[in-house]
């Protein structure tokens, strides 16, 4: 067990490069699960949720090659269907998308029920709905999730009551070798849905109108492997844009896509940050006071959800009361105890947090709740004169690669200590 010791109050400067994006990343590894064939994967991020991917694969029979830290190699010709570990996809929500996955390839799956970041209730009823429409028969006990295809998948016409990332992408595994047309309507847009479009039909797929709310998939009778690059991470990359304002600092943040994080843009210059943009990067910066703003969380290309909780810390250095209201998740605003044992103004009614700014936070003895919400600590002891100790760390280290180095090159006094 380890922790993070920050001794805050210094500004960052210089310049961070954004790793490849972990909520693509992830389907687009267990996707390889369709492919009887050698898929390279490049642009991986380092980080304990592609390991743990990586290792269920491996332990259902796939190869996996690494090729150097962020290139690997998955050939799944010899993968055996329904021999996950519980133990493995326990550890990470995005174990879900094998269920698609398994589906598309053998017309059946048993996978564990995933584990991940606990936000509230998060149920997966639009997935079993679209795998239903597709055929299936799915039965779920208190630890694994079954889906069978007794008269095997037929595309379908399938509308989500909501708008899910998940179920969006899981319907695409399944259907992407299904007999027949699949149309998906009121379909998730988010950047990472596109990369998975994209790889799929590299792989020889027919997928159209992802980035929009329908998207049409045409099934292909089998995919051929490729190679593959993952899109810059969006989350990453606006983590470091509100702790570059957080701290005064001047950061460029390099390897991004500037549309991907229009809606941060958007509301760090509304509270007086400075933000310039290039092809494939952006400046932040901010030299005068913090102001407040409101803050709603949808879905894209609306304000992140995964970047409430780093708002948030903005919210409490600025001047005056801001408001951030969530409508994704339940139960995300667990963090704002931590934010309050370091002096902040919060008070929480529903799904909705009101915060008081104030000139400075104090440092204290914090813990990462979840793997945004630790980095929003993070960020606060970034921003903290004095020494902030973080415990709970791994969860920070699930979707941040080398988040301590890439600080620490921009100025940041960081370090990581042995727990015991």
């Amino acid at each position: 067990m380890e922790k993070i010791l920050i001794d805050g109050g210094k500004p960052l400067v210089g310049e961070i490069e954004t790793s490849g994006m972990k909520n693509a990343a992830l389907p687009i590894i267990f996707g390889c699960l369709l492919v009887k064939d050698r898929c390279v994967i490049e642009n991986l991020p380092e980080i304990d949720d592609v390991e743990v991917s990586l290792q269920i694969l491996a332990d259902m029979g796939a190869r996996i090659e690494q090729i150097d830290r962020t290139t690997y190699a998955i050939d799944c010709t010899k993968v055996r269907g329904g021999s996950s570990s519980l133990e493995l996809v326990r550890r990470l929500r995005a174990s879900y998308y094998l269920l698609g996955a398994e589906i598309g390839r053998y017309g059946k799956a048993y996978v564990g029920s995933p584990g991940g970041c606990d936000f509230g209730c998060r149920p997966i009823d639009q997935h079993i709905k679209g795998f239903e429409a597709l055929g299936c028969t799915v039965r779920m006990d208190g630890n694994y999730v079954e889906a069978v295809a007794h008269s095997g998948l037929q595309g379908t016409n399938i509308f989500f009551d909501l708008v899910s990332v998940g179920a969006t992408m899981n319907v695409m595994l399944a259907a992407v070798c299904a007999p027949g047309v699949t149309v998906i309507e009121n379909a998730a847009r988010e950047p990472h849905i596109v990369d998975l479009a994209n790889f799929l039909n590299t792989c020889g797929g027919q997928i159209s109108g992802a980035g929009t709310d329908t998207i049409k998939i045409k099934g292909v009778t089998e995919l051929h492997g490729c190679s593959y690059a993952i899109i810059p991470d969006m989350i990453e990359a606006g983590t470091y844009m509100i702790a570059a304002a957080a701290t005064g600092g001047r950061l460029k943040i390099t390897n991004v896509i500037p549309k991907h994080l229009e809606s941060i843009t958007s509301k760090l210059c509304e509270m007086g940050v400075t933000v310039t943009e290039g092809d494939d990067f952006v400046e932040v910066s901010l030299e005068g006071k913090l102001t407040r703003t409101n803050v709603k969380t949808l879905p894209y290309p609306g304000f992140p959800t995964d970047m409430q909780p780093q708002m948030a810390v903005l919210m409490c250095l600025a001047d005056g009361i801001s408001k951030m209201h969530e409508s994704v998740f339940d139960n995300r605003f667990r963090y704002t105890e931590e934010l309050i044992r370091m002096g902040a103004l919060i008070k929480v009614s529903g799904k909705t947090a009101i915060i008081e700014g104030k000139p400075a936070l104090n440092p204290a003895r914090v813990r990462a709740v979840d793997l945004r919400a630790g980095a929003a600590m993070v960020i606060a002891g970034l921003a903290t004169k004095g020494v902030t100790e973080i415990d709970n760390i791994r969860l920070i280290e699930r979707g941040y690669d080398d988040l301590v180095g890439k600080l620490r090159n921009c100025g940041a006094d960081i370090r990581k200590e042995s727990v015991g």
